[in-house]
């Protein structure tokens, strides 16, 4: 099988990009289609459960839902404070890029999630739930954090949040680029179409 990819070219830490925050205070960003119930389940639990805690620890955190078509649930929880649901974006990169951690508490989830491929594309420090990284093969130190249960999810978080947060993870987007770029899929389906024997035969 070839697994999915990203345009890591696109997904790049390199080109500058404006600011698409209303304030200075360190964001964690949710990327993903907010119409999918899998990913509102996700977002919910992270307000709800998660964020208090966080705020708690870090006062000026947000949390930023980008994505499009929330539905009225997602809307909702506009109602918390730091939260923030942006609705259809021309761009998700100028919100990876300026954002201080990408999360993806995903607690459903099946396959290669593309949300953690382009925060690692673009050099984001990342936690995911165990589930969100289900499927993906990446090497020892080009890994995002996994969290499991609240207190997880508060430490992590706030330690990429607080004073000492990481500015980027260049090993993450080395990872990616790696083993999930499209050349190197392409390369792969190519290899396979090319090949002696049974491979080569569709």
């Amino acid at each position: 099988a070839v697994e999915n990819g990203v345009d890591t070219e696109y997904f790049s830490p390199e080109p500058e990009l404006p600011r698409p925050f209303d304030d200075d205070g360190p964001v964690a960003v949710f990327t993903g289609a907010m119409d999918y119930w899998a990913n509102v389940d996700a977002v919910e639990w992270f307000a709800n459960e998660v964020l208090p805690g966080v705020r708690d620890r870090v006062p000026g955190a947000a949390f930023w839902i980008v994505g499009s078509r929330p539905d009225e649930a997602v809307r909702r929880l506009e109602r918390l404070p730091g939260v923030r649901v942006t609705g259809t974006v021309p761009d998700v990169r100028p919100f990876l890029a300026h954002a201080a951690i990408s999360v993806a508490p995903l607690r459903i989830a099946r396959g290669i999630q593309n949300k953690v491929l382009e925060a690692m594309a673009m050099a984001r420090p990342v936690v995911a739930s165990p589930q969100a990284m289900d499927g993906l093969e990446l090497p020892p130190g080009g890994s995002p954090v996994t969290a499991a249960g609240v207190p997880d999810w508060v430490r992590e978080v706030v330690l990429r949040l607080g004073p000492e947060r990481p500015t980027s993870s260049r090993a993450l987007r080395e990872a990616v680029v790696e083993r999930y770029a499209w050349d190197s899929k392409v390369a792969r389906i190519v290899n396979l179409m090319e090949a002696d024997g049974p491979a080569a035969t569709i």
